[in-house]
């Protein structure tokens, strides 16, 4: 059997958390962005779905694929890290330092990814802006101005709204995360990454990661949205959010019911190839 025991997966959670931590700005960085980059193709294959479908379920369904890449690569996505790195934090097994770190450098990368493919997709959508917006790219400009300018309508209400959002889907990101590492076979690592993803698409909780590429996106197709507006109705509540969403309803669970009680601190410097790593 490749099942892996719910106490087994919260300490391999945590073991991940450590490794991440330790990880170089470069690696940080490049798999950032690349996680950044595959997110966003996952999110233009869900909306290339459901327009061709007429069926926005198709979109949930099909969005999962960049999640389980980037699980099954071993790369950097800010959002599942706030889950992973604060378990680590929770044990005495990271500093509070190095989890920061980890956090803002995964988030540079993921940024960077993410604008990068909205680039190219938009280049590929309008024939380098010289074709009106249409399909695929309508619905990248109505999705962006629901991400901004809706909330920015409702005032503090529409702040709280894109806030509460983000904290569900992120519990549902990081529950992906848990589900992946519990089975040691790739089929099993794959559904059980699949599934919670698709519940957070399917019901348009909000992503941060996922917002860095389609609000990017909907200005260059020309959606009339500010870069303040992006930033303070959306990115910024959106990823706070998140970070609420996976620590609260996974890090502080895991860690209180599935923890062991025999995490022992790390050293604060520990010997590798090459010399010394300060946590």
């Amino acid at each position: 059997m490749d099942f892996v025991k719910p106490a087994d997966m919260a300490a391999a959670m945590s073991e991940a958390g450590v490794v991440r931590a330790d990880l170089s700005i470069r690696d940080m960085l490049v798999r950032g962005m690349m996680a950044g980059a595959l997110l966003g193709i996952a999110t233009s294959l869900a909306l290339t779905g459901a327009v061709q479908s007429g069926v926005p379920f198709v979109g949930a369904i099909v969005f999962p694929v960049g999640f389980v890449m980037i699980v099954c690569l071993g790369l950097e996505l800010c959002t599942g890290n706030f889950g992973i790195l604060a378990l680590s934090f929770m044990e005495g097994r990271i500093g509070f330092r190095p989890m920061m770190r980890n956090f803002a450098w995964g988030f540079v990368g993921n940024l960077v990814g993410s604008v990068l493919y909205a680039v190219l997709l938009v280049i590929a959508l309008t024939n380098a802006w010289h074709t009106p917006p249409a399909g695929v790219a309508q619905k990248i400009i109505d999705i962006t101005l629901s991400k901004t300018v809706a909330y920015e309508t409702l005032g503090s209400a529409g702040m709280l709204t894109c806030f509460v959002k983000a904290m569900l889907c992120n519990w549902m990101v990081c529950l992906g995360v848990t589900m992946s590492m519990m089975s040691t076979s790739t089929f099993g690592k794959i559904l059980g990454a699949w599934l919670p993803i698709f519940l957070f698409f399917a019901q348009g909780f909000e992503h941060a990661v996922v917002n860095m590429f389609m609000i990017p996106a909907g200005m260059m197709l020309g959606a009339h949205v500010s870069f303040e507006q992006w930033w303070v109705w959306n990115q910024i509540p959106v990823t706070l959010g998140n970070f609420v969403g996976g620590v609260l309803f996974i890090s502080v669970a895991w860690y209180l019911t599935f923890r062991s009680g025999t995490a022992q601190p790390v050293p604060l410097a520990r010997p590798r190839a090459g010399g010394i790593v300060a946590r």
